[in-house]
């Protein structure tokens, strides 16, 4: 399967609108946000995705209930607080936002996970670290490095890859 991995959106609308065309022209089955939405306006944006979300909250995130207000919603999306543990056809996946790197760090590193996905430095990687893909799609926004970047993981091959959008 496909799954678009994206995070640190900061509000910005017209790069939300375009990773949602994106995403759905990829036929992804599922996408995973590794926050930092920042404002509650951001999630109506992903009710165009033609398949579900799931996210979890990052360090800028506003007001966390309104945030899980308009999650409730949008019938496509889910919130989790700081972590997420996904399972998609037998791959273990760990959602997170990357914050705490001694934690980030650990989970990667306990080998439980096929994949870890987190965002925070807004800085795109994709690394094998043991058994464990760790992808940070890097930062939807463009604001601090002026790319705005995703990623696609393909769980059969066990890769991915960072898209410039």
């Amino acid at each position: 399967m496909l799954i678009g991995a994206i995070s640190d959106t900061h509000d910005n609308l017209p790069k939300i609108e375009k990773a949602v065309e994106y995403l759905n022209a990829q036929d992804v089955g599922l996408v995973l946000h590794a926050g930092d939405y920042v404002a509650g306006f951001v999630i109506p944006k992903f009710k165009q995705l033609n398949c579900k979300l799931i996210g979890v909250f990052g360090n800028n995130d506003g007001d966390h209930e309104l945030l899980k207000k308009r999650f409730s919603e949008t019938t496509n999306c889910t919130v989790h607080d700081r972590f997420a543990s996904v399972e998609v056809e037998g791959y273990r996946i760990a959602l997170l936002h990357g914050e705490e790197s001694e934690l980030l760090n650990a989970i990667i590193k306990s080998g439980y996970f096929n994949a870890v996905i987190h965002g925070h430095s807004h800085t795109g990687s994709v690394e094998m670290k043991g058994k464990t893909l760790a992808v940070n799609p890097g930062e939807l926004c463009a604001y601090l490095t002026g790319k705005s970047t995703l990623a696609i993981l393909d769980t059969v091959n066990h890769e991915a890859k960072i898209i410039e959008l």
